[in-house]
């Protein structure tokens, strides 16, 4: 993995979100709100869930 593909990952990112916002900023307020309604162990758990399963596609894509 170089550099230029941790900036190709970090500016799909950035791209991602940003249509997010754009296309859709009521959604993003209601998600927001359902986040803050969760308790702090579940939103943890979700967090890690998902860097888990981005970290496995991360190595299938590597293989």
């Amino acid at each position: 993995m170089t550099g230029t593909d941790i900036l190709t990952g970090i500016a799909l990112v950035l791209v991602i979100e940003g249509l997010v916002y754009a296309l859709a900023p009521s959604l993003v307020e209601r998600l927001l709100e359902a986040l803050r309604a969760m308790p702090v162990e579940t939103r943890r758990t979700l967090g890690l869930a998902t860097v888990a399963t981005g970290l496995i596609l991360l190595w299938i894509a590597q293989r």
